[in-house]
């Protein structure tokens, strides 16, 4: 990737997604460069929507972008050259940019959610997606990796929501579940028509973070078993996104009459706690996962034998070690057939 174009992924990302940004400098640089232009992609694809008044022709064109980036022939912009690069760098399978652009097409037409699994199949799309392509990013493969990262970003993605709750409710969208709503006396349409903080509401918010805290605590363990280089930059990221949780918590849990920011020094707080990552030791990890990550998990392992077997981590690669294998054996009859020639009479060889 050119320099010109990384500076550019990184200077979206300095306006418009700034805990990320500031996460991002503790990954090595490999990992950081690659990052960007993936998150530079994805919020491309993110103000397509929301900041643009994005409808079901804006995701078209996004699908159209996706296209172009897949088959080789990115459009000429900074952005898309370099997410066409890193995706084929990687070997990222289509199926997890497209889950992004379908979570977003949900949001184009304000779909609603009326159980907290419904909400998790959105945040899987929007969220989960991108955490398994950092994953990707990281050389990590492991079907238990990549659900965990899945969890990472769903825990992230519900956290935003919690944040988020005024903010999208005057752009006429609601992603609290219905029946939690419902469940609290809220009336959603009388609601939704007219925003306000409530402590019926301020259950349902607190309810939804600690929802988000189980999948953090799910997510943890991965974090440790990451190549040690990137442990801090993935434990900066999930700090201090759940550090917007904890600030909620500190204001009451009203989102609706304000925004939770976490202060710049509460960040570089967290960020040097996160350095902390880089002495973890290994937790057990678990191998379930959201059921609609599953499509996640198995585009991954899909791509990693049909054609990313080099970046599979040795104990997983069954099908690369077997080629590897019979190349190598391949190579010594050939030499042994070689050796046998040469010391044969001459008169056999002609």
């Amino acid at each position: 990737m050119s320099s010109s174009d990384i500076a550019a992924c990184r200077k979206l990302l300095r306006g418009g997604s700034r805990t990320f940004y500031m996460a991002s400098f503790l990954l090595p640089r490999s990992v950081r460069e690659s990052a960007s232009a993936l998150y530079a992609f994805c919020r491309l694809a993110d103000d397509a929507v929301d900041v643009e008044g994005g409808s079901l022709a804006a995701i078209a064109e996004l699908r159209g972008r996706l296209d172009l980036a897949y088959s080789g022939r990115p459009l000429s912009r900074p952005i898309d050259r370099a997410f066409a690069e890193t995706i084929s760098r990687y070997g990222i399978p289509r199926e997890l940019p497209e889950g992004l652009i379908t979570g977003l097409e949900w949001d184009a037409v304000s779909r609603r959610y009326d159980t907290l699994e419904d909400l998790e199949a959105y945040a899987v799309r929007v969220a989960g997606t991108v955490g398994a392509m950092m994953a990707l990013l990281m050389g990590t493969t492991s079907p238990e990796l990549i659900a965990r990262a899945c969890d990472l970003g769903v825990a992230m993605q519900l956290t935003n929501i919690a944040r988020d709750v005024g903010e999208d409710a005057r752009m006429g969208r609601l992603y609290l579940p219905a029946s939690w709503l419902n469940e609290a006396g809220i009336d959603t349409e009388a609601w939704l028509a007219k925003p306000s903080f409530s402590p019926e509401l301020e259950c349902v918010i607190a309810r939804l973070l600690e929802t988000a805290d189980t999948f953090y605590e799910r997510a943890d363990p991965a974090i440790h078993q990451l190549p040690i280089s990137c442990r801090p930059g993935i434990r900066a990221a999930r700090l201090l996104y759940a550090e917007i949780g904890h600030e909620l918590r500190r204001t009451g849990f009203d989102s609706v009459s304000s925004r939770a920011v976490v202060p710049t020094r509460r960040k570089l707080e967290l960020c040097g706690t996160a350095l902390g990552a880089l002495q973890s030791r290994p937790k057990y990890l678990s191998s379930g996962n959201v059921r609609e990550a599953r499509f996640i998990v198995e585009a991954v392992a899909s791509a990693a034998f049909d054609g990313g077997a080099a970046r599979l981590p040795s104990w997983w690669d069954i099908r690369g070690r077997t080629l590897r294998l019979l190349d190598i054996l391949e190579q010594i009859e050939r030499r042994d057939l070689a050796a046998r020639h040469s010391e044969a009479p001459s008169e056999l060889i002609a």
